[in-house]
């Protein structure tokens, strides 16, 4: 490394600490996720793990992130890779110890990283003691209403109502005196009964303790999930129930279990909690609840933020893409809130590869053909998300990155059946395939048993060309996705502050917007868009004019 690259890292780590001290830091930091099973693995047992994590947290601020979001690692079956918790106060042995935990927060710190925890409060773990002591306890017993257990109709035989789970199938369970559990997800995840005021005492517990322990905030795993109408009797759906993500959009907070209103009561004793805490802690909610419903979940005396996903979910259009953000920043303005925006995560298909299909594919339908029908033109999805990188980072509140997305990581749709982890595939019979093509072990090296993800292979197998894509292959690559970001993220501190806007289109299909020192434009046409001045950064060469599916950075011109 050179001197001047030194002296770049230092100013980087102290602009970082800057940053970090900032009250409202959450407003418009850069978050990194890591998906701990697949980030790095230290051992050599094939998974990922904390001290693994905790020895690549250089890359996550050599990219210019302000803070780590870490998925769940406590101990747990991983009947849902971690989101079916036994412990919420300690770690699975095969990501670490607690004492790993600590190491970890502690570096991210002295690396000018805040580290956000993931909380899953709308289930447990069936082998979480709790669950356990209601199996044992019976029908009727306290230890039950901690769970929403029910009598079944037909004399028992029959579940208590037609829910469906997420996964597929029934929504609820019979155990062996007889009686039924509900979980919105996999069998081996039971609902919390939110009602019972022990299950929110002990959550107000396990918030301190990681937050005593040094974490700086948290991401609220299915948020709009916690509150149920459980006035008997239940109420049932018909037939036309959605199984992934929200059922019943547009139900007003009516819904018997998805975005009740009674939830905000929880998400404000919550921030009550946080605003204890100095320097200031956050909380993201993960909410599928449409738009308009979605600003409720960040109204001032509730959460921070809440995931944008209309963003992720628009079309590569250029009036899609305009009306989306205007839509969420109007939204957040209307709460006092900031936007956040995401591009792919643990539990979507990753943009690189939805890029590359033609409009109107059904992803899961995609992936059901093991990525062959329609066939993708991943040239085509690599160009748009690198004009969709410079996109996300230009535009105002907080940038959620995906591990792996700053390498231009694509999916990995041709996953043999019988290395499938995800309890989507199994649940839905064939399907839907399920979420493990995103979940991939990270490529660090350009060779190596698992590409450097550690000693041995991973726990998910890597495509044989991904040592290309590899950060050490592109560390040194001046027109590579790696090099991209961190030109971008060092850009976006610098110069991309204050609000949006939009100015007149230089050519149909293009966006076109500035912040106070900072424009950006993205050509979503057909043709080549002229630019008027010379780019501070471009995702695809660019001089007088920017191709087709490209984007570009310029200063903006003060009069």
């Amino acid at each position: 490394m050179t001197s001047s690259q030194h002296h770049q890292d230092r100013q980087d780590r102290q602009d970082s600490q800057d940053r970090q001290n900032h009250p409202a830091w959450w407003r418009d930091a850069v978050i990194y996720q890591t998906y701990v099973r697949s980030f790095a693995d230290s051992d050599g047992d094939g998974v990922g793990d904390l001290p693994g994590a905790t020895a690549r947290l250089d890359h996550i601020a050599g990219l210019g992130a302000d803070a780590v979001w870490l998925t769940p690692f406590y101990p747990s079956p991983m009947a849902d890779g971690g989101y079916d918790v036994a412990d919420y106060r300690d770690v699975d042995p095969r990501f670490g110890t607690l004492a790993d935990a600590e190491a970890l927060i502690a570096r991210a710190h002295e690396l000018g990283l805040r580290v956000i925890v993931d909380i899953v409060p709308n289930h447990t773990s069936d082998q979480h003691r709790w669950f356990q002591e209601a199996l044992a306890a019976g029908p009727g017993s306290p230890a039950r209403e901690r769970y929403v257990f029910r009598d079944g109709r037909d004399g028992g035989a029959a579940p208590p109502s037609d829910w469906q789970s997420v996964f597929g199938g029934t929504a609820w369970t019979r155990v062996a005196d007889g009686q039924w559990y509900l979980h919105l997800f996999a069998p081996e995840q039971p609902d919390l009964n939110w009602s019972n005021p022990e299950v929110a005492a002990e959550f107000d517990d396990i918030l301190r303790f990681w937050l005593d322990l040094g974490a700086d905030g948290f991401r609220i795993d299915v948020a709009h999930g916690m509150a149920k109408d459980l006035t008997p009797p239940l109420r049932d759906l018909g037939p036309g129930q959605v199984h992934h993500r929200i059922v019943g959009a547009g139900a007003n907070g009516t819904h018997p279990f998805w975005d009740r209103d009674e939830l905000h009561d929880i998400l404000r004793s919550w921030r009550r909690l946080l605003d204890t805490y100095q320097p200031p802690r956050a909380a993201v909610a993960e909410s599928w609840a449409e738009l308009d419903r979605r600003a409720l979940y960040t109204r001032p005396d509730e959460l921070h933020q809440s995931f944008n996903f209309d963003f992720l979910g628009a079309p590569w259009e250029e009036k899609e893409l305009r009306a989306t953000i205007d839509r969420s920043i109007a939204l957040a303005d209307s709460t006092g809130a900031a936007p956040t925006w995401v591009l792919s995560n643990h539990d979507v298909i990753r943009h690189a590869s939805r890029l590359a299909l033609p409009p109107d594919t059904d992803p899961e339908a995609w992936l059901r053909t093991n990525g062959t029908a329609p066939q993708a033109d991943p040239a085509l999805g690599l160009r748009r998300a690198r004009a969709a990188a410079l996109l996300l980072l230009a535009l105002p509140g907080s940038a959620y990155v995906y591990q792996g997305e700053e390498l231009g990581l694509p999916e990995v749709a041709d996953l043999p059946a019988e290395v499938l982890a995800d309890p989507v595939y199994a649940r839905s019979a064939g399907a839907r395939k399920g979420r493990d093509g995103c979940r991939v072990p990270l490529p660090w090296e350009p060779a190596g048993p698992s590409l450097g993800f550690g000693p041995g292979p991973g726990w998910l197998p890597q495509p044989a060309d991904w040592g290309r894509l590899s950060a050490r292959a592109q560390a040194d690559d001046p027109g590579s996705m790696l090099r991209l970001y961190r030109a971008a993220l060092r850009l976006r501190h610098a110069h991309a502050t204050g609000g949006l806007t939009w100015h007149p289109q230089p050519a149909p299909g293009t966006l076109d917007f500035s912040r106070d020192g900072l424009r950006c434009v993205v050509n979503l046409g057909p043709e080549p868009v002229a630019l008027d001045g010379p780019a501070l950064l471009a995702s695809t060469p660019a001089a007088d004019t920017l191709p087709p599916d490209a984007a570009a950075w310029l200063p903006v011109t003060r009069t």
